[in-house]
Formats: C-alpha cells, sequence, structure tokens
C-alpha cells in the first residue's frame, strides 16, 4: 500500500475539523487552516504511516498481536475486514469496558460463546427444549455481537490499532494503563500524547480510513512473512 503524499491526498487524508475542535495536540502535525478547518502536513502523516507500518511488521515477525479498534459506523466493515485478513482479533461495534483491564472476565465470556458455538455444531443442542435452544440461540448471537471478533484473542494484545482514539477513548485509556503501545489513526481533536505511534489523518472519510487501515494491515502481513531469523520483539518508542 502506497503511503506517499499523493495517495495520502487523493484519499482526503488532509482534512482535519473545524480549528475549534483542534486538540492543542494535534498542532505539530498540521499544515495550517483553509475555510476554518485544520489541514494536515501529509509529509508529517506519511512519515508517521509508514513508522506505525515497520512497528506492525516488526510484531508480526515476532509473533505478536494487535487488537484492531473501530466502533464508528462509517469504520466497521473495513476494520473488520482488514483485521480477519491477516487472522488477527478486533472489536468492530461498542468498546466493552474492561475488555484490556478485566481481560481474564472477558476471556471467560469468549470461552462460553465458543463452548455454546460448538455445542450447537455438533448437535449437542437437540437434548434441551425448543424454548432453550432458543435461549442459548439468543445467549450465542449477543456473546457473537459482543466478543465474536476476539475469539483469536487469547491473552493481552501486544499493541491497539485504533481508528478514532477520541470516539474510542475507553480502549487507548485501557491500554495507557497497562503499557500496551497504541497505533492510533487520529484527527485533529485527539488528544495525541496517549498515542504511541500516531498517523495524523481524516479518521471518517472511508477512503481515508481505508487507506490506512489496510496499510498497517498490510505492513503486519509482510512481517508474518518474514525470515525466522529476523523474528524479534520490537520495543515501542514515543
Amino acid at each position: 500500500m502506497s503511503n506517499d503524499i499523493q495517495t495520502l491526498f487523493e484519499a482526503g487524508a488532509h482534512f482535519g475539523y473545524a480549528r475549534t475542535r483542534r486538540h492543542p495536540s494535534a498542532a505539530p502535525y498540521l499544515f495550517g487552516t483553509k475555510d476554518r478547518t485544520d489541514i494536515f502536513d501529509l509529509e508529517e502523516t506519511g512519515k508517521r504511516l509508514a513508522a506505525a507500518i515497520a512497528f506492525a511488521s516488526a510484531l508480526a515477525a515476532g509473533g505478536k498481536q494487535i487488537l484492531f479498534v473501530g466502533g464508528k459506523h462509517e469504520v466497521l466493515s473495513i476494520v473488520r475486514s482488514s483485521a480477519e485478513a491477516i487472522g488477527m482479533p478486533f472489536v468492530a461495534g461498542r468498546w466493552i469496558g474492561g475488555t484490556l483491564t478485566n481481560f481474564k472476565g472477558i476471556r471467560k465470556r469468549i470461552d462460553r460463546l465458543e463452548k455454546l458455538t460448538e455445542e450447537r455444531e455438533k448437535g449437542e443442542l437437540e437434548k434441551y427444549t425448543k424454548k432453550e435452544r432458543l435461549l442459548i440461540d439468543r445467549e450465542i448471537n449477543e456473546l457473537a455481537g459482543r466478543f465474536g471478533g476476539l475469539t483469536k484473542m487469547t491473552d493481552l494484545p501486544a499493541a491497539l490499532f485504533v481508528v478514532d482514539t477520541r470516539h474510542e477513548s475507553t480502549a487507548v485509556q485501557e491500554a495507557v494503563q497497562l503499557g500496551i503501545p497504541v497505533i492510533g489513526l487520529a484527527s485533529s481533536d485527539c488528544d495525541f500524547s496517549l498515542i504511541t505511534y500516531p498517523v495524523p489523518g481524516n479518521d471518517t472519510s472511508i477512503r481515508s480510513v481505508r487507506l490506512v487501515v489496510e496499510a498497517i494491515a498490510e505492513g503486519y502481513a509482510e512481517g508474518k512473512r518474514a525470515p525466522a531469523a529476523s523474528k524479534s520483539t520490537p520495543k515501542a518508542t514515543a
């Protein structure tokens, strides 16, 4: 995936929010303001995206997981499909508080989902009454809606990749609390001080989001293909 300035520009990655919504920490990443709208410095965005891709690739080479997070309606399918393509866990929907900080409790719910789903697939639920099976089906659907993207996550992830860190502030705060690095596609209203690997840019435009999410996913996929001799655990840098 190309991350040069022209590609970013064509995707509309340079558009931030209105100047009045700017978070002070976004200032270093901005080129200026046009028609009261903040404009990102795409040269800086390109550099930051390249650094984030390199980090994702190094994590993959070390056999580490990245949890993809994006709950805004317009980004759900992009986050889900990109994570699934590289076999990574994801939250494409509402973040459940404690997903990281109470992971043991969350993992019990995921295990319950997997157990019931397996029993249903094997026909082992036939021993229950029709009403009981209906209730179990409802439980499976509810658990799948909340935790279906997390079944591959047996332990805390090595990093989070978040689309719109302001919208996903709870996820970011949990990661920060646990010392888990955050890769974040963040617009001008986000707090960049919380992001380990910030990608400053439009976090709402479908084209911009797709460009960045797919670039991170492709970087991870390349890392997985790296020779075993080069595999090591990367260190997060501010």
